[in-house]
This record gives C-alpha cells, sequence and structure tokens, in this order.
C-alpha cells in the first residue's frame, strides 16, 4: 500500500481516497495535471480548468497515440484524443510543449468541445472524498465554503477555475514529486487491467525523455560486418555495409520498449522511415530474419563467446552452443513462437501493418 506523508492539520486519509472509485482514466490525469500545474507556480491563485483539461491531453497524449496503451472500451479521453489528433492532422510524436501551446491557442469549436467535455463532471467529481456529489452546483457552494477542508474549491466567473485551499498549498507543492508518484502509480494499476499483455506499460505512461543508445548493439554487428563485409538488407535486398546501414527494430520499438538484440537488425537507411512503427509481415520476413540472425550469433559466438549481447539470446536455447545446433525449422519455429503472439497483441492495440511498396 502506498503510503502519503501524514500532516496533523490536513486530513490526508480523503486524499489517499480520490482513487478508490474510478470508472475511467480521467481523474487520474486531473490529479496528476492539476499537481503539475501548480508545482510551476506555488503562488498562483486560480488555476483555469480548461488548463488543466489541456494538460490531461498532454499528459495522456503518448500513452494513447504513440504507445497505444488502451484506457477501457468506454474511456472518453482516450476517443477525444484520438479525434483531436484527426481533426487538427497533429503529428504523433510532437512535444508536450507544442501540442500545450496549440491547444491553448485553438479556435476549432469541435475541438474545444472535445477539450472542455471533461469539465462536466471531473473537477466536481475529484472532491467526492470531502463533499458527497449531488450536483455540480451544489458542489460549487460547498467547495467554495471548503467544506470538510476539501482540497480546493470551484469559482464559475467567466471561465472555470479552481483556489487551492491556502491550508493544502504547502503540503501540496512540499510533496509534489511524491503526490505525482502516487498518482502515477495507482494509474499504472488501472492501465494494466485494459492491457494485460503489454510489456513496460509503466513506462509508457510518459513520454520517454531520451532512448537509449545503439551503440553496443552496433559494436555487436560490427564484429559480423568485419567478417562478411557485406550483408544484404532482409528488406530491400541491398548490399549493407559497415558504413551504411541502420539498425532497425523488427517488432516497433514503441511496442517493446526495449534494444534486445533478438529483435534488432541491421537494415537499409529507408527503411527506418518508411516502417517506422508498423508491424512486418512474419510470413515474408521470418525466414530471412532468422537467418541473418543466426549468421550474427554464430560469427560472434566463434569470436568471443563471452560476448555480453549474446545473453539476449539465451531465452531461445539455454546455451548458445545449443542453440546454433538447432536446425534452420527449429529456430525458426522459436523465433516465430516469440514473435507471433507479440505481432498480433501489438495488432489488436492499433498498430499498423506495414506494407513495402
Amino acid at each position: 500500500m502506498y503510503s502519503l506523508p501524514s500532516n496533523n492539520n490536513l486530513s490526508i486519509s480523503r486524499l489517499t481516497q480520490i482513487f478508490n472509485i474510478t470508472a475511467a482514466s480521467y481523474k487520474f490525469y486531473w490529479f496528476i495535471s492539476f499537481l503539475q500545474l501548480f508545482a510551476k507556480n506555488k503562488n498562483v491563485k486560480r488555476i483555469d480548468v480548461r488548463d488543466i483539461l489541456i494538460q490531461m491531453i498532454c499528459n495522456a497524449w503518448y500513452p494513447v497515440v504513440f504507445f497505444k496503451l488502451s484506457f477501457g472500451y468506454s474511456d472518453q479521453l482516450q476517443k477525444n484524443i484520438t479525434k483531436i489528433r484527426k481533426k487538427l492532422n497533429i503529428s504523433q510524436d510532437i512535444s508536450l510543449d507544442e501540442l500545450f501551446v496549440l491547444l491553448k491557442k485553438n479556435e476549432d469549436k469541435t475541438v474545444n468541445g472535445l477539450i472542455t467535455h471533461f469539465n462536466q463532471q471531473v473537477p466536481y467529481r475529484f472532491l467526492s472524498p470531502w463533499i458527497e456529489y449531488i450536483n455540480n452546483r451544489d458542489v460549487i457552494k460547498r467547495s467554495q465554503q471548503l467544506e470538510n477542508n476539501c482540497i480546493y474549491s470551484l469559482l464559475n466567473d467567466n471561465e472555470l477555475q479552481i483556489e487551492i485551499n491556502p491550508l493544502w498549498k504547502d503540503y501540496l507543492f512540499g510533496n509534489n514529486k511524491i503526490l505525482l508518484d502516487f498518482a502515477f502509480w495507482r494509474l499504472t494499476l488501472y492501465v494494466q487491467v485494459f492491457n494485460p499483455n503489454i510489456p513496460n506499460v509503466p513506462q509508457k505512461l510518459i513520454k520517454p525523455v531520451k532512448r537509449e543508445s545503439l551503440s553496443n548493439q552496433k559494436k555487436f554487428w560490427k564484429i559480423v560486418f568485419e567478417k562478411e563485409n557485406k550483408i544484404e538488407c532482409i528488406y530491400t535486398g541491398k548490399s549493407l555495409t559497415w558504413n551504411n546501414f541502420d539498425m532497425e527494430h523488427f517488432i516497433p520499438w514503441s511496442f517493446v520498449l526495449h534494444n534486445q538484440m533478438w529483435n534488432l537488425l541491421p537494415a537499409d537507411s529507408s527503411i527506418n522511415s518508411s516502417k517506422s512503427n508498423k508491424l512486418p509481415s512474419l510470413n515474408r520476413y521470418i525466414k530471412p530474419f532468422v537467418e541473418i540472425q543466426r549468421e550474427a550469433i554464430n560469427i560472434v559466438f566463434e569470436k568471443n563467446p563471452k560476448n555480453k549481447m549474446l545473453e539476449d539470446y539465451l531465452f531461445i536455447e539455454g546455451t548458445i552452443q545449443g542453440l546454433l545446433n538447432l536446425s534452420e525449422k527449429e529456430l525458426v519455429d522459436r523465433f516465430k513462437n516469440t514473435l507471433e503472439p507479440l505481432i498480433q497483441i501489438a495488432s489488436n492495440s492499433g498498430f499498423e501493418q506495414w506494407v513495402r511498396k
């Protein structure tokens, strides 16, 4: 159980109850987003609800658009993000700062409706641990009286705003990181239910700051190039040389979220841009993919049997020598048994099939 810092003047137990009843992802993203905006300026008096709603969309953008996580069939945040992206033709890997500015300046009525849809209930229902929900107007009135020392009051002048209870300010600011971790932990538990077979769900809830370098993986393949001089790209048939190739994830990195050797191979530089995060055809590419992997394993093992990168292949067979002793069909079947379910799950999640023109 995640424990929040105590405070003698505040009812922290009520705060821990905010996610006890959650039928959608809204509460998680509402809390995360208002904590983030508040952290930028502790002395801000009021925060526009629309800004929090925009921040919610930004925070959920990569999980929905890039990593294609499911928030559940009825989740409107996921549906509205998909509609906003289509309406404004936004790149899936837009920076979150650019996305916030874009949505903040947006004047399209349809998009604005998709953003403000969430102010109908979320700001009010979030206060349920402090104020029993009857209707929005009632919650506004009782929140302004700071009933049960609720975390914020709702103000509905020209635009709906929240004003953080002064008694909560120091706690929220001083424990901002802990509270964000608490919210992301609960969000992870919630999202994992709808993505039981998806790898690395916690890491997919935020935009990756920086992808890991593939320098060690390239060193592995350099050994192969030194022996073979040229390698044929399994996608284009072009000859690759050490000075002219890209490392390519067979199953998209945005799904597996790792750089294991068994999913990496050298490819023509045109492939990364055309294949991008699409799924390859196993029927078409499994045999040449396994052939090039076997060749690489054999060459590296012969050159340096203790090469650490070889350990990435040990799930196929307990030893590298045992792997190399497998027949061509046995090795293809072993790889296929690993790749096929991953590709199927990725496809079910919304990753597109790649068709090379």
